[in-house]
């Protein structure tokens, strides 16, 4: 749906920064992530406007999360189409949640998006293709900020699912900066995944 749809049926976003995601996120005592643009933004340097920053926790340090925003803002979890709240009368998301959105009350906007992402025996465990495990240090970096991100090539990926006209920008501002082995790595993980005739394929040359 576009924009005006979105905000129509859920509210708008006014989404936070990665400064101001670090600022929430000081005391969880857990590792987490940022992916998305941002991700992309950290690694090429080069600014472009966001809806909001995708933060990623373990899946099983949800508790501690939810215990951490206790207060300041509503949680709801979201995904596969639904929306429901987080609070004592639904104390888990939603079976098919993967993340959870908040904001101060229902008049405010949204400000975090958090993804869950699962763990094989503390090995990072990839939302597409979950036969693809690694330590978290081999797929995410830590920038000049202090702040740990998703590497690049990895949010290209994932990003080929939806393949937005966002998502194309991230793209090619990272397309040329990526190893010649990140490069290779990245066409065969989307000629794997999403196939041969994926039209991404003809832009990574």
């Amino acid at each position: 749906m576009d924009d005006a749809e979105f905000e129509r049926l859920y509210g708008p976003w006014d989404g936070m920064d990665p400064a101001g995601a670090a600022e929430l996120m000081a005391d969880f005592g857990h590792d987490w992530w940022i992916v998305g643009g941002y991700a992309i933004e950290a690694f090429t340097g080069l600014r472009r406007e966001h809806e909001d920053v995708d933060v990623v926790i373990w899946r099983r340090d949800l508790p501690d999360f939810l215990e951490l925003v206790r207060g300041r803002y509503h949680v709801w979890s979201a995904g596969a189409g639904m929306l429901r709240p987080v609070n004592d009368d639904w104390p888990e998301p939603h079976e098919k949640s993967g993340q959870v959105w908040l904001r101060e009350h229902a008049q405010a906007p949204w400000v975090l998006d958090c993804l869950f992402n699962d763990d094989a025996d503390g090995l990072w465990v990839s939302r597409r293709d979950e036969s693809w495990t690694a330590p978290l240090a081999e797929v995410t970096w830590v920038a000049d900020d202090g702040l740990r991100y998703m590497n690049p090539e990895v949010v290209l990926y994932h990003k080929a699912l939806q393949a937005r006209p966002k998502d194309e920008v991230d793209r090619d501002r990272a397309w040329p900066l990526l190893s010649p082995e990140k490069q290779e790595w990245l066409r065969g993980a989307i000629i794997d995944f999403y196939g041969e005739d994926h039209p991404w394929l003809r832009n990574l040359t």
